[in-house]
Protein backbone atom coordinates (compact mmCIF):
# COMPACT_ATOMS: atom_id res chain seq x y z
CA UNK A 1 0.00 0.00 0.00
CA UNK A 2 2.59 2.33 0.64
CA UNK A 3 4.42 1.75 -2.13
CA UNK A 4 1.25 2.21 -4.20
CA UNK A 5 0.88 5.63 -2.52
CA UNK A 6 4.80 6.71 -3.00
CA UNK A 7 4.50 5.43 -6.49
CA UNK A 8 3.86 8.73 -8.47
CA UNK A 9 6.03 11.11 -6.00
CA UNK A 10 9.06 8.56 -7.21
CA UNK A 11 8.05 9.33 -10.82
CA UNK A 12 7.94 12.99 -9.88
CA UNK A 13 11.44 12.70 -8.47
CA UNK A 14 12.73 11.46 -11.25
CA UNK A 15 11.42 13.89 -13.87
CA UNK A 16 14.35 16.19 -15.78
CA UNK A 17 11.85 18.84 -15.36
CA UNK A 18 10.89 18.48 -11.68
CA UNK A 19 13.91 20.35 -10.29
CA UNK A 20 12.58 23.54 -12.40
CA UNK A 21 9.15 22.75 -11.60
CA UNK A 22 9.48 22.77 -8.02
CA UNK A 23 11.72 26.52 -8.32
CA UNK A 24 8.48 27.73 -9.97
CA UNK A 25 6.74 26.83 -7.84
CA UNK A 26 8.96 28.28 -5.11
CA UNK A 27 8.92 31.70 -6.78
CA UNK A 28 5.06 31.98 -7.39
CA UNK A 29 4.46 31.43 -4.13
CA UNK A 30 6.92 34.49 -3.19
CA UNK A 31 5.35 36.76 -5.67
CA UNK A 32 2.22 35.96 -4.11
CA UNK A 33 3.02 36.65 -0.58
CA UNK A 34 4.61 39.75 -1.33
CA UNK A 35 1.45 40.90 -2.81
CA UNK A 36 -0.70 40.08 -0.53
CA UNK A 37 -1.96 41.15 3.11
CA UNK A 38 0.90 38.52 4.32
CA UNK A 39 3.32 40.78 2.61
CA UNK A 40 4.71 42.22 6.12
CA UNK A 41 4.87 38.97 7.45
CA UNK A 42 6.38 37.69 4.53
CA UNK A 43 9.11 40.25 4.86
CA UNK A 44 9.76 40.31 8.77
CA UNK A 45 10.21 36.69 8.59
CA UNK A 46 13.00 36.80 6.25
CA UNK A 47 14.75 39.50 8.45
CA UNK A 48 14.25 37.81 11.76
CA UNK A 49 17.42 36.77 13.42
CA UNK A 50 18.51 33.18 14.21
CA UNK A 51 21.49 32.19 16.78
CA UNK A 52 23.38 29.33 16.57
CA UNK A 53 25.66 29.52 19.34
CA UNK A 54 25.89 31.64 22.38
CA UNK A 55 26.78 35.40 21.91
CA UNK A 56 29.94 35.08 22.76
CA UNK A 57 30.70 32.12 20.14
CA UNK A 58 28.27 32.02 17.86
CA UNK A 59 26.43 33.15 14.27
CA UNK A 60 23.24 35.35 14.50
CA UNK A 61 21.86 36.06 11.10
CA UNK A 62 18.61 36.77 9.39
CA UNK A 63 17.14 33.78 8.44
CA UNK A 64 17.39 35.32 4.68
CA UNK A 65 21.21 35.15 5.54
CA UNK A 66 20.71 31.83 6.82
CA UNK A 67 20.04 31.32 3.15
CA UNK A 68 22.11 32.87 1.05
CA UNK A 69 25.49 32.30 2.92
CA UNK A 70 24.57 29.06 4.65
CA UNK A 71 22.57 27.16 2.65
CA UNK A 72 23.58 28.43 -0.65
CA UNK A 73 26.99 27.29 0.26
CA UNK A 74 25.75 23.90 -0.20
CA UNK A 75 24.53 24.83 -3.60
CA UNK A 76 27.53 25.82 -4.60
CA UNK A 77 29.63 23.18 -3.45
CA UNK A 78 27.26 20.59 -5.22
CA UNK A 79 27.18 22.30 -8.77
CA UNK A 80 31.27 22.43 -7.86
CA UNK A 81 30.97 18.28 -7.91
CA UNK A 82 29.04 18.08 -10.35
CA UNK A 83 31.54 20.83 -12.73
CA UNK A 84 34.58 18.21 -11.35
CA UNK A 85 33.03 14.93 -12.23
CA UNK A 86 32.20 16.27 -15.76
CA UNK A 87 35.84 18.11 -16.44
CA UNK A 88 37.58 14.82 -14.86
CA UNK A 89 35.21 12.10 -17.14
CA UNK A 90 32.15 13.72 -18.02
CA UNK A 91 30.96 15.79 -21.17
CA UNK A 92 33.72 18.51 -20.46
CA UNK A 93 36.68 15.48 -20.48
CA UNK A 94 37.95 15.67 -23.97
CA UNK A 95 38.96 19.43 -25.79
CA UNK A 96 36.48 18.57 -28.46
CA UNK A 97 33.46 17.85 -26.09
CA UNK A 98 34.29 20.33 -24.27
CA UNK A 99 35.13 23.10 -26.79
CA UNK A 100 31.21 24.11 -28.12
CA UNK A 101 29.48 24.63 -24.90
CA UNK A 102 32.91 26.83 -23.54
CA UNK A 103 33.35 28.79 -26.20
CA UNK A 104 29.29 29.17 -26.08
CA UNK A 105 29.13 29.97 -22.19
CA UNK A 106 32.24 32.39 -23.30
CA UNK A 107 29.85 34.46 -25.78
CA UNK A 108 26.82 34.10 -23.43
CA UNK A 109 28.33 35.85 -20.52
CA UNK A 110 30.29 38.66 -21.91
CA UNK A 111 27.54 39.95 -24.81
CA UNK A 112 24.70 40.14 -21.97
CA UNK A 113 27.56 41.94 -19.28
CA UNK A 114 28.32 44.49 -22.20
CA UNK A 115 24.25 45.18 -23.08
CA UNK A 116 23.80 45.93 -19.17
CA UNK A 117 26.85 48.41 -18.99
CA UNK A 118 25.80 50.03 -22.39
CA UNK A 119 22.20 50.42 -20.59
CA UNK A 120 23.80 51.67 -17.38
CA UNK A 121 26.68 53.80 -18.61
CA UNK A 122 25.04 57.06 -17.53
CA UNK A 123 24.15 55.74 -14.03
CA UNK A 124 26.92 54.77 -12.77
CA UNK A 125 26.40 53.45 -9.47
CA UNK A 126 24.46 50.51 -11.22
CA UNK A 127 27.21 49.61 -13.16
CA UNK A 128 28.22 47.08 -10.52
CA UNK A 129 25.17 44.87 -11.38
CA UNK A 130 27.11 44.33 -14.76
CA UNK A 131 27.31 39.88 -14.21
CA UNK A 132 23.98 39.75 -13.64
CA UNK A 133 22.61 38.92 -16.68
CA UNK A 134 25.50 36.63 -17.74
CA UNK A 135 24.11 33.61 -15.39
CA UNK A 136 22.14 30.63 -16.75
CA UNK A 137 19.75 28.81 -14.38
CA UNK A 138 20.80 25.18 -15.14
CA UNK A 139 17.63 23.87 -13.15
CA UNK A 140 15.06 26.13 -15.12
CA UNK A 141 16.82 25.85 -18.82
CA UNK A 142 17.01 22.12 -18.74
CA UNK A 143 13.33 21.76 -16.47
CA UNK A 144 12.35 23.47 -19.83
CA UNK A 145 14.19 22.28 -22.50
CA UNK A 146 12.80 18.67 -20.78
CA UNK A 147 9.26 19.53 -21.23
CA UNK A 148 9.66 18.86 -25.33
CA UNK A 149 10.73 15.51 -24.45
CA UNK A 150 12.38 13.71 -27.59
CA UNK A 151 11.39 16.54 -29.88
CA UNK A 152 15.01 17.69 -28.89
CA UNK A 153 18.40 15.34 -29.26
CA UNK A 154 19.90 14.40 -26.55
CA UNK A 155 22.93 15.96 -27.96
CA UNK A 156 21.59 19.25 -27.58
CA UNK A 157 20.53 18.81 -23.74
CA UNK A 158 24.17 17.73 -22.79
CA UNK A 159 25.21 20.90 -25.00
CA UNK A 160 22.69 23.31 -22.95
CA UNK A 161 23.90 21.17 -19.34
CA UNK A 162 27.57 21.81 -20.11
CA UNK A 163 27.38 25.27 -21.06
CA UNK A 164 24.89 25.94 -17.76
CA UNK A 165 27.93 23.94 -15.85
CA UNK A 166 30.18 26.50 -17.54
CA UNK A 167 28.35 29.46 -16.54
CA UNK A 168 28.41 28.55 -12.76
CA UNK A 169 32.07 28.43 -13.39
CA UNK A 170 31.88 31.71 -14.51
CA UNK A 171 30.10 33.17 -11.95
CA UNK A 172 31.73 31.52 -9.33
CA UNK A 173 34.95 33.51 -10.46
CA UNK A 174 33.56 36.29 -10.91
CA UNK A 175 32.07 36.40 -7.37
CA UNK A 176 35.51 35.53 -5.94
CA UNK A 177 37.35 38.67 -7.80
CA UNK A 178 34.37 41.06 -8.25
CA UNK A 179 31.97 40.73 -5.13
CA UNK A 180 33.99 40.84 -2.54
CA UNK A 181 34.06 43.14 0.36
CA UNK A 182 37.52 44.76 2.32
CA UNK A 183 39.90 41.63 2.82
CA UNK A 184 40.85 40.66 6.48
CA UNK A 185 44.16 38.79 5.50
CA UNK A 186 44.54 37.29 9.14
CA UNK A 187 41.46 35.02 8.04
CA UNK A 188 42.00 34.95 4.33
CA UNK A 189 45.04 33.49 5.76
CA UNK A 190 43.45 30.95 8.09
CA UNK A 191 41.26 30.57 5.09
CA UNK A 192 44.07 29.31 2.94
CA UNK A 193 45.73 26.70 5.95
CA UNK A 194 41.88 25.16 6.00
CA UNK A 195 42.41 24.76 1.94
CA UNK A 196 45.83 23.19 2.57
CA UNK A 197 44.87 21.05 5.10
CA UNK A 198 42.07 19.87 2.79
CA UNK A 199 44.61 18.88 0.16
CA UNK A 200 46.80 17.22 2.58
CA UNK A 201 43.99 14.93 4.07
CA UNK A 202 43.03 14.43 0.00
CA UNK A 203 46.48 12.99 -0.72
CA UNK A 204 46.66 11.31 2.40
CA UNK A 205 43.91 8.90 0.72
CA UNK A 206 41.22 10.44 3.12
CA UNK A 207 38.00 8.49 2.24
CA UNK A 208 35.32 9.35 4.85
CA UNK A 209 33.76 12.97 4.53
CA UNK A 210 34.20 13.63 8.52
CA UNK A 211 37.40 15.31 8.39
CA UNK A 212 36.37 17.15 5.38
CA UNK A 213 33.38 18.69 6.71
CA UNK A 214 35.16 19.60 10.19
CA UNK A 215 37.78 21.85 8.29
CA UNK A 216 34.62 22.87 5.91
CA UNK A 217 32.74 24.40 9.10
CA UNK A 218 36.40 26.42 9.62
CA UNK A 219 36.56 27.24 5.73
CA UNK A 220 33.57 28.40 6.05
CA UNK A 221 33.73 30.86 8.76
CA UNK A 222 37.21 32.04 7.99
CA UNK A 223 35.98 32.60 4.34
CA UNK A 224 33.11 34.37 6.00
CA UNK A 225 35.15 36.80 8.17
CA UNK A 226 37.75 36.82 5.30
CA UNK A 227 35.49 39.30 3.23
CA UNK A 228 35.05 36.51 0.12
CA UNK A 229 31.34 35.42 -0.15
CA UNK A 230 31.18 32.88 1.98
CA UNK A 231 29.75 30.41 -0.63
CA UNK A 232 33.17 30.20 -2.26
CA UNK A 233 34.06 27.87 1.02
CA UNK A 234 31.72 25.21 -0.83
CA UNK A 235 33.26 25.83 -4.11
CA UNK A 236 36.66 25.14 -2.22
CA UNK A 237 35.85 22.58 -0.34
CA UNK A 238 33.98 20.28 -3.37
CA UNK A 239 37.32 20.89 -5.39
CA UNK A 240 39.23 18.88 -2.87
CA UNK A 241 37.11 15.78 -2.45
CA UNK A 242 38.10 12.96 -3.94
CA UNK A 243 37.47 11.40 -7.23
CA UNK A 244 39.88 8.83 -8.50
CA UNK A 245 39.04 6.76 -11.83
CA UNK A 246 40.68 4.07 -11.20
CA UNK A 247 38.95 3.58 -7.84
CA UNK A 248 36.06 2.02 -9.73
CA UNK A 249 34.48 0.85 -6.26
CA UNK A 250 34.33 3.83 -4.63
CA UNK A 251 34.08 7.61 -4.75
CA UNK A 252 33.24 9.76 -2.37
CA UNK A 253 32.57 12.97 -4.60
CA UNK A 254 29.86 10.65 -6.30
CA UNK A 255 28.74 9.59 -3.22
CA UNK A 256 28.28 13.17 -1.80
CA UNK A 257 26.60 14.22 -5.31
CA UNK A 258 24.08 11.24 -5.03
CA UNK A 259 23.24 12.16 -1.53
CA UNK A 260 22.97 15.98 -1.64
CA UNK A 261 21.73 16.18 -5.14
CA UNK A 262 17.69 15.77 -4.23
CA UNK A 263 18.37 18.19 -1.00
CA UNK A 264 19.35 21.23 -3.14
CA UNK A 265 17.14 20.18 -5.97
CA UNK A 266 13.75 20.27 -3.89
CA UNK A 267 14.57 21.58 -0.69
CA UNK A 268 17.53 24.70 -0.92
CA UNK A 269 17.11 26.23 -4.17
CA UNK A 270 13.16 26.41 -3.96
CA UNK A 271 13.65 28.05 -0.38
CA UNK A 272 16.10 30.37 -2.20
CA UNK A 273 13.67 31.06 -5.06
CA UNK A 274 10.68 31.75 -2.01
CA UNK A 275 13.23 33.82 0.01
CA UNK A 276 14.88 35.62 -2.90
CA UNK A 277 11.53 35.91 -5.88
CA UNK A 278 9.25 37.95 -3.49
CA UNK A 279 8.86 41.46 -4.98
CA UNK A 280 6.21 43.85 -4.41
CA UNK A 281 3.86 45.12 -8.12
CA UNK A 282 2.79 47.61 -6.53
CA UNK A 283 3.07 50.87 -8.98
CA UNK A 284 4.69 48.42 -11.27
CA UNK A 285 4.41 50.14 -14.57
CA UNK A 286 6.06 49.96 -18.27
CA UNK A 287 8.34 53.02 -16.87
CA UNK A 288 9.26 51.25 -14.04
CA UNK A 289 10.68 48.03 -16.45
CA UNK A 290 12.37 51.03 -18.57
CA UNK A 291 15.18 51.84 -15.54
CA UNK A 292 18.47 51.09 -16.27
CA UNK A 293 18.64 48.19 -13.88
CA UNK A 294 15.93 46.27 -14.87
CA UNK A 295 16.35 46.90 -18.83
CA UNK A 296 19.78 46.36 -18.49
CA UNK A 297 19.27 43.17 -16.73
CA UNK A 298 16.12 42.02 -19.47
CA UNK A 299 17.99 42.76 -22.08
CA UNK A 300 21.24 41.03 -21.19
CA UNK A 301 19.00 37.64 -20.45
CA UNK A 302 16.46 38.05 -23.44
CA UNK A 303 18.53 39.55 -26.00
CA UNK A 304 22.52 39.15 -24.81
CA UNK A 305 22.22 35.37 -23.82
CA UNK A 306 21.22 34.19 -27.31
CA UNK A 307 23.12 36.34 -29.64
CA UNK A 308 26.28 35.99 -27.58
CA UNK A 309 25.43 31.75 -27.19
CA UNK A 310 24.42 31.43 -30.80
CA UNK A 311 27.30 33.75 -32.75
CA UNK A 312 29.85 32.30 -30.54
CA UNK A 313 28.70 28.50 -31.40
CA UNK A 314 28.36 29.55 -35.11
CA UNK A 315 31.79 31.21 -35.53
CA UNK A 316 32.77 28.37 -33.53
CA UNK A 317 31.84 25.32 -35.85
CA UNK A 318 32.52 27.20 -38.98
CA UNK A 319 36.02 27.66 -37.77
CA UNK A 320 36.23 24.19 -37.14
CA UNK A 321 36.60 25.08 -33.18
CA UNK A 322 33.90 22.70 -32.50
CA UNK A 323 31.18 20.59 -33.91
CA UNK A 324 27.35 20.55 -34.17
CA UNK A 325 26.05 18.89 -31.73
CA UNK A 326 24.89 15.03 -33.56
CA UNK A 327 21.06 15.22 -35.07
CA UNK A 328 20.60 19.24 -34.46
CA UNK A 329 20.75 21.79 -36.77
CA UNK A 330 21.04 25.82 -36.70
CA UNK A 331 17.44 26.40 -35.55
CA UNK A 332 17.40 23.90 -32.25
CA UNK A 333 20.88 25.00 -31.37
CA UNK A 334 19.37 29.14 -31.74
CA UNK A 335 16.49 27.89 -29.64
CA UNK A 336 18.49 26.23 -27.25
CA UNK A 337 20.67 29.49 -27.00
CA UNK A 338 17.19 31.73 -26.33
CA UNK A 339 16.69 29.19 -22.83
CA UNK A 340 20.06 29.96 -21.53
CA UNK A 341 18.38 33.41 -20.91
CA UNK A 342 16.80 31.79 -18.14
CA UNK A 343 18.83 33.22 -15.51
CA UNK A 344 16.97 33.18 -12.53
CA UNK A 345 18.68 31.50 -9.28
CA UNK A 346 21.94 32.52 -10.12
CA UNK A 347 20.78 36.01 -11.59
CA UNK A 348 19.44 36.54 -8.28
CA UNK A 349 22.15 35.69 -6.00
CA UNK A 350 24.47 37.54 -8.09
CA UNK A 351 21.86 40.68 -7.68
CA UNK A 352 21.98 40.51 -4.07
CA UNK A 353 25.86 40.67 -4.07
CA UNK A 354 25.69 43.24 -6.62
CA UNK A 355 23.59 45.63 -4.66
CA UNK A 356 24.33 44.09 -1.37
CA UNK A 357 25.07 47.90 -0.15
CA UNK A 358 22.38 49.57 -2.51
CA UNK A 359 19.09 47.61 -1.54
CA UNK A 360 16.92 50.16 -3.31
CA UNK A 361 18.10 48.62 -7.05
CA UNK A 362 16.96 45.05 -6.01
CA UNK A 363 13.05 45.71 -6.75
CA UNK A 364 14.74 46.19 -10.30
CA UNK A 365 16.84 43.29 -10.29
CA UNK A 366 14.14 40.83 -9.43
CA UNK A 367 11.90 42.46 -12.19
CA UNK A 368 14.47 42.25 -14.48
CA UNK A 369 15.21 38.63 -13.67
CA UNK A 370 11.97 37.23 -13.99
CA UNK A 371 10.32 39.36 -16.98
CA UNK A 372 14.01 38.48 -18.77
CA UNK A 373 13.86 34.52 -17.51
CA UNK A 374 10.25 34.13 -18.32
CA UNK A 375 10.02 35.78 -21.39
CA UNK A 376 13.53 33.85 -22.68
CA UNK A 377 11.77 30.78 -21.49
CA UNK A 378 8.46 31.06 -23.43
CA UNK A 379 9.87 32.03 -25.98
CA UNK A 380 12.83 29.47 -26.59
CA UNK A 381 10.12 27.00 -25.75
CA UNK A 382 7.64 27.69 -28.40
CA UNK A 383 10.35 27.72 -31.14
CA UNK A 384 11.31 24.48 -30.38
CA UNK A 385 7.92 23.39 -29.96
CA UNK A 386 7.19 24.59 -33.97
CA UNK A 387 10.32 23.65 -35.55
CA UNK A 388 10.23 20.35 -34.14
CA UNK A 389 9.03 17.28 -34.93
CA UNK A 390 7.65 14.89 -32.42
CA UNK A 391 8.85 11.66 -32.37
Amino acid sequence: MINYISSPFRWFFKLESATGLVLLIGAVVALILSNSNLSGYYFDVLKTHILIGTQNFGLDLSILHWINDVLMCVFFFVVTLEIKREFIHGELSRPKQASLPIIAAIGGMAVPAIIYVIINFETGNTLRGWAIPSATDIAFSIGVLSLLGKRVPISLKIFLMALAIIDDLGAIIIIAFFYSTDLQYMYLTLMIGSFLALLIINKFGVKKFAPYLLIGLFLWYFTHESGIHSTISGVVLALTIPHRIHEKDFSLLLKLEHILSPYVAFGIMPLFALANAGVSLEGISTNTLMAPVPLGILCGLFFGKQIGVFLFSYLSIKLKFAEMPSNSNWIKLYGVGILTGIGFTMSLFVGNLAFMENTQHMVGVKIGVLCGSLLSAFVGYFLLLITTNKK
